[in-house]
């Protein structure tokens, strides 16, 4: 006995210092890794998102909304005592998304009935009576549930609420797709990973929603306060972007929690704002119960009361989709598509052929481009979203040689790059040595019109030694001096053969020898003669990369594949990065 009572209080001790610790390592908390300073250390288990005694009740009543009654029934029950539920009524009819006009009217009737026999019980009260056998189980409820005073106005606080378990589930079937990336960006900014779960109470994850008053898409974003985070205007609305929206709404719920100092207020003022919350921490502090149960403010109504525990109830019910959705949920692949956000304005059909995609599949991706984008009169503005196909931005440095044709004569560029493209691609068809003889030909006649109007003692006088750089730029004033680069080395020999059998035609002979043995030596030092021998052997072609190219559309304009730009140029099979002034090679 005495070694049994020696090592008792030692055990007692040391069950209380170990069972905290078993507590919060049984907690299914996901907390991230706080990188910003101000939220290094943020409460973790359930005092991030905590459930006082005040609003049990309330979290209850959401948890079975969505985990529990259907489409098909409807709940008659108090608005303030959520704890009160008169009854759980099916709908006569068909289950369809609205009340049809027979279920509207049994609502009203429902209503309408305990309306009237709670305000009896409140007679019977306020006059000292007590309730009848029929009332009995009226007023057991409410003094369970607020005593005396709850019975007061009872008759005025009657409610219904339809149950909402098949839309809940579909809307965990839809966040499958979204809900690693809603994770990745609140964990980025260093708030809890769980306020994901947030679009359950705003909208299901039903990305097309609008509410009555205005709000729109999966984070429920009205107008003026979308604008404040993302865009929105006459030609997109960001607020329909799901992943957008979500960095908006991390935006906002991280300046609420800094401002507020608590979760339950920050996500509170998701629906009543940052300044009625302000108000209501001024009376009561950061109790969330005592808000729920006591704060009158003017505007601080049923949905602002009720918002924070429809997060913990959908945040419950998500977390545990077997126990709510033992028939199973077949949750969407996680989003995959390609993220573009623009630098400069650009019209959706540019994007559409410049990727090979078509401009309805676009629209089907992007549901925050508005009928003008999509029909092409209007432009995307600079920093707005494009999602694209999956694997889009990596194929497009490998694009296919049909589809990457397209794309180029498609592509859309300035009016002098346009210009410069068109002489360019004009040079690429011709062959050299024709365009070389065609030249040979009009420069020879020139020159023999030019000479047959001066004396020949009078050429052979005033003869300058630097006489072929002024006949080369005379030559020039015609054709461009790419064009002449294209020249043959026999062209001297050619000019003489070709030249009539006058006298002004013999002083030229007597020229050209040594004229082209200065004009070959003075081409021979520059660059456009390296680039005349290339083109004229067709061995090696140069070409210099220009701002906004990718290899695929050099590829593209050359007709060779990728994988042989990278082959002439000693690039990786991976390596698809070009940059402005890099000269490719592009054969040989």
């Amino acid at each position: 006995m005495m070694t049994t009572a020696r090592f008792r209080t030692p055990l007692v001790v040391l069950l209380f210092l170990v069972l905290p610790f078993a507590g919060c390592s049984s907690s299914n908390e996901r907390e991230p890794v706080h990188k910003a300073a101000s939220a290094a250390k943020r409460p973790t288990g359930p005092r991030t998102f905590p459930v006082p005694p005040e609003i049990k009740d309330n979290v209850a009543f959401w948890r079975n909304v969505y985990g529990k009654w259907s489409r098909g029934e409807v709940a008659i029950h108090d608005d303030e005592y959520m704890g009160v539920i008169y009854e759980v009524a099916d709908l006569p009819g068909p289950t369809l998304n609205g009340y049809t006009a027979e279920q509207k009217r049994f609502v009203r009737a429902r209503k309408a009935y305990y309306k009237r026999r709670l305000k009896d019980l409140e007679g019977k009260v306020r006059a000292g009576l007590s309730p009848s056998r029929y009332d009995r189980a009226l007023h057991n409820k409410l003094m369970d549930a607020g005593g005396r005073w709850a019975i007061y106005g009872a008759g005025d606080r009657v409610r219904s609420q339809r149950g909402l378990r098949e839309r809940f589930r579909r809307g965990l079937a839809i966040s499958g797709r979204y809900d690693a990336k809603f994770r990745e960006i609140f964990r980025a900014r260093g708030l809890p990973e769980d306020l994901a779960y947030l679009p359950h109470v705003e909208s299901s994850f039903q990305t097309n929603a609008r509410s009555s008053v205005g709000a729109a898409g999966v984070w429920q974003f009205m107008r003026g306060t979308g604008k404040r985070y993302m865009t929105v205007n006459g030609a997109v609305d960001e607020r329909l972007d799901p992943v957008t929206a979500a960095e908006g709404a991390a935006s906002y719920l991280g300046g609420a929690y800094r401002k507020l100092g608590s979760w339950p207020l920050a996500v509170t003022s998701y629906n009543h704002g940052q300044g009625g919350m302000e108000k209501a921490r001024a009376i009561y502090g950061n109790d969330i119960g005592a808000i729920v149960r006591k704060y009158k403010g003017p505007y601080f109504k049923f949905a602002s009361r009720n918002f924070y525990a429809e997060f913990v109830a959908a945040r419950e019910v998500a977390r545990h989709p077997r126990r709510y959705f033992p028939e199973g949920i077949r949750y969407q692949r996680p989003l995959s598509e390609d993220r573009l956000v623009l630098r400069h304005s650009t019209s959706a059909p540019w994007i559409a052929r410049y990727y090979g995609v078509s401009t309805h599949r676009l629209a089907d991706l992007n549901l925050h481009w508005k009928k003008s984008v999509r029909r092409g009169s209007a432009k995307l503005p600079a920093g707005s979203t494009v999602w694209l196909p999956k694997g889009t931005l990596k194929r497009a440095g490998r694009i296919p040689a049909s589809s990457s044709m397209m794309l180029a004569k498609a592509e859309y560029r300035p009016k002098a790059k346009r210009e410069s493209t068109r002489i360019a691609r004009t040079e690429y068809k011709r062959k050299p040595v024709r365009t070389a003889r065609a030249e040979s030909r009009r420069k020879l006649n020139r020159i023999a019109r030019a000479e047959s109007r001066q004396k020949p003692i009078r050429i052979a006088k005033t003869e300058p030694r630097r006489r072929p750089i002024k006949v080369a730029k005379a030559e020039s004033r015609r054709k461009p001096v790419r064009i002449a680069r294209a020249e043959p080395k026999s062209r001297s020999t050619k000019l003489a053969k070709a030249k009539p059998k006058s006298k002004p035609v013999k002083v030229a002979k007597a020229r050209s020898k040594s004229k082209s043995a200065k004009v070959a030596k003075a081409k021979s030092k520059s660059k456009p003669v390296k680039v005349a021998k290339a083109k004229a052997s067709g061995t090696t072609k140069v070409h210099v990369v220009k701002p906004n190219e990718t290899l695929y559309r050099v590829s593209t304009y050359y007709k060779v594949s990728v994988a042989e730009l990278q082959r002439l140029n000693r690039m990786g099979p991976n390596d698809t990065n070009i940059r402005p002034g890099q000269r490719l090679r592009v054969s040989g």
